[in-house]
């Protein structure tokens, strides 16, 4: 495992500034136990090819860091069958760091995980969010936070991170009862363009949404595939499933470089690019 120094700097502003440092996890022991997700249902009765899942991950992380991302592996743990999406425990703020009030219990030892390895880091950090809130649904630009309203993530735990980020906008969305986080069904690309999957949002959420950003649209495949939640790595460079051929055209007709990579097997439990990483440095 490695580690980062005290020193090191934590803070991200945006969801597509250069990607400096993220943390990770194998999914050594990712499968399908209780479903709790519309994903997932689909695949339980197949489950995660294990073997494949780890080596889809590791071509994964070569790709990162042959961009330069600083990539943190945390111990893969057999308990925590879902720990690879590892964006869910944890969100970054500018310089803080929020560590999430997992709602399923299956998820909720990811966070007592990431909290020793921020304690011997020397990382301090924000806890104890007023009712429960992942990072799946909270989204950065700027001044501006978007965060899903969704079965993982409540209006209480919106309120509570206004109230603690008072020079912030605190911007939620209501998501359909069938969409588990905000990035799935929305990704912001650069300052002015985002992906969104309009069934997804009520009518006023997508108006909000239209006026803030050139929205690209996703269809019902695409977004079942989890085409919202690329990885964006800087200088409009963006890392997604190579089977959303025709969003990857889009975004290259956008003047955007995709890089592609095949995440198929680990896409089964519900989560892609952006899930697998939790940032902790971007600029």
């Amino acid at each position: 495992m490695r580690g980062i120094t005290s020193t090191q700097k934590i803070n991200c502003r945006t969801e597509y500034a250069t990607l400096k440092k993220a943390v990770v996890v194998k999914p050594s022991f990712m499968k399908i136990t209780q479903v709790i997700n519309e994903t997932q249902k689909h695949y339980k009765n197949t489950n995660i090819d294990t073997t494949l899942a780890v080596k889809q991950h590791r071509h994964f992380l070569k790709v990162m860091r042959s961009h330069g991302i600083e990539v943190t592996e945390l111990s893969p743990n057999p308990h925590l069958n879902e720990h690879v999406f590892t964006r869910d425990t944890a969100f970054v703020i500018d310089d803080q760091l929020f560590v999430a009030s997992m709602n399923e219990e299956v998820r909720q030892g990811e966070t007592e995980q990431l909290k020793e390895w921020l304690h011997e880091q020397s990382v301090p950090f924000q806890k104890g969010l007023e009712g429960s809130i992942e990072g799946g649904d909270v989204i950065i630009d700027g001044d501006t936070i978007w965060v899903g309203l969704s079965g993982r993530t409540t209006f209480d735990a919106v309120k509570d991170l206004q109230r603690r980020l008072p020079s912030y906008n605190v911007r939620p969305l209501r998501l359909k009862d069938d969409i588990l986080h905000l990035d799935y069904v929305f990704n912001i690309l650069s300052e002015d363009t985002a992906l969104v999957y309009s069934d997804a949002f009520t009518k006023k959420d997508l108006r909000k949404l239209h006026s803030n950003y050139h929205v690209i649209s996703v269809t019902d495949e695409e977004q079942f595939q989890m085409g919202p939640n690329v990885l964006s790595i800087g200088d409009g460079k963006v890392i997604s499933l190579p089977q959303n051929e025709r969003l990857n055209n889009v975004l290259e007709s956008e003047g955007y470089k995709v890089i592609r990579v095949d995440l198929s097997e680990i896409i089964k439990s519900g989560g892609s690019f952006r899930c697998c990483t939790l940032p902790l440095q971007r600029g």
